[in-house]
C-alpha cells in the first residue's frame, strides 16, 4: 500500500528566532519513500539538516520576525501488515543487554522510574517476563487512562498520569513505558505518523502520534497502550528517552502556534 504523509504548522514569532525541528521520517524508513520527501519553510528560510544522537533526522533554521510557516509531504510504501505480535519474545537479563540499550532502562525528564518501580513491581511482578509482561503493562496502562485532548500538558509527567487516570497519546506512552524499565525491560518513546487506516475514522482532527517500543528477544516491538491494538500504517519519525528527546519544534526564544494540520491517508489503488 501507499501513505501520504505531511503536515502545515505555522509559528508567529516577533523576532527572528532560531529553531530546530524533527518532522522528518525516521532513517530506518527512508527506503519506503516514494521519491523524495520534502519539507520546506515560509518565507523561504534554508533548514539545515543533521542526525542527532539518536539518529533522528532534525533541522536548524532561523524563523524570520513575524513567522514561519513549515510544510512537508511525502508518498511512503507500506506492507499494509498490522505491528508485529510475537508471545515467544523472551526479555533478556540485564546483564546481556548491549551497552547502548543501558540508557532505556534508566530514568527520563517525563519517566520516573525511582517514583514507580514499586508500584510497578506490585502490579507486574507476578507476571511472565517478556512479551507477556509487557503486554499486562500495556493492557493496564490502556484501561487505568481515559483518554482526552483536554487532559494534554506538556509538564505531565508518567508519575502524574498514573496518579491523574488521564492524558494523550504521549502520556499513555510515557507510564507503560516506565513501567516497563521498572521491570527490567528496555523502552523508548516513539512519534510519527499513524492515520486512520484499518479502523473507522476517528472524530478528532487528525495529530502525530505517540508510542512506545519495548526491547525483547534482541529486537524493538511496537507497543500502543492507548490504543492497544495491532495497527496498519505507522510512519516512524523519531525515537528517545521520552517525548523530551522528540519534541516536533525546539524555539530558542518566544513563539506562538498558530495552525497544525497533519495528513497521513491511505492513497487509493
Amino acid at each position: 500500500m501507499e501513505i501520504k504523509v505531511g503536515f502545515e504548522i505555522t509559528y508567529a514569532a516577533p523576532q527572528p528566532t532560531p529553531m530546530v525541528i524533527m518532522l522528518a521520517i525516521h532513517p530506518s524508513r527512508r527506503a519506503d519513500i516514494i521519491g523524495s520527501e520534502t519539507i520546506t519553510a515560509e518565507p523561504n528560510v534554508p533548514i539545515g539538516f543533521y542526525r542527532d544522537t539518536f539518529d533522528n533526522i532534525c533541522g536548524r533554521l532561523v524563523a524570520p520576525a513575524g513567522g514561519v510557516t513549515l510544510k512537508g509531504r511525502a508518498r511512503v510504501r507500506d506492507s499494509g501488515a498490522p505491528d508485529a505480535v510475537n508471545p515467544a519474545a523472551q526479555q533478556l537479563p540485564i546483564d546481556k543487554l548491549p551497552d547502548d540499550l543501558l540508557l532505556y532502562l534508566m530514568p527520563s525528564r517525563y519517566c520516573e522510574t525511582d517514583k514507580l518501580s514499586d508500584i510497578a513491581w506490585s502490579l507486574f511482578g507476578k507476571t511472565k517476563a517478556g512479551w507477556e509482561r509487557v503486554l499486562a503493562i500495556t493492557t493496564f496502562v490502556h484501561d487505568h487512562v481515559t483518554f482526552g485532548y483536554q487532559h494534554a500538558h506538556h509538564m505531565k509527567s508518567a508519575h502524574d498520569v498514573y496518579e491523574q487516570k488521564s492524558g494523550v497519546c504521549r502520556d499513555f506512552a510515557h507510564l507503560a513505558l516506565t513501567f516497563c524499565r521498572c521491570m527490567g525491560i528496555p523502552a523508548r518513546y516513539c512519534t510519527g505518523y499513524m492515520g486512520d487506516i484499518g479502523i473507522p475514522p476517528e472524530p478528532f482532527p487528525m495529530d502525530f502520534s505517540g508510542w512506545f517500543e519495548a526491547y525483547l528477544a534482541g529486537q524493538w516491538y511496537t507497543f500502543d497502550a492507548r490504543h492497544n491494538v495491532p495497527r496498519i500504517g505507522r510512519i516512524l519519525m523519531a525515537t528517545g528517552r521520552d517525548a523530551a528527546d522528540v519534541a516536533l519544534s525546539t524555539s530558542f526564544g518566544r513563539m506562538e502556534l498558530k495552525k497544525f494540520e497533519v495528513v497521513s491517508d491511505e492513497v487509493a489503488a
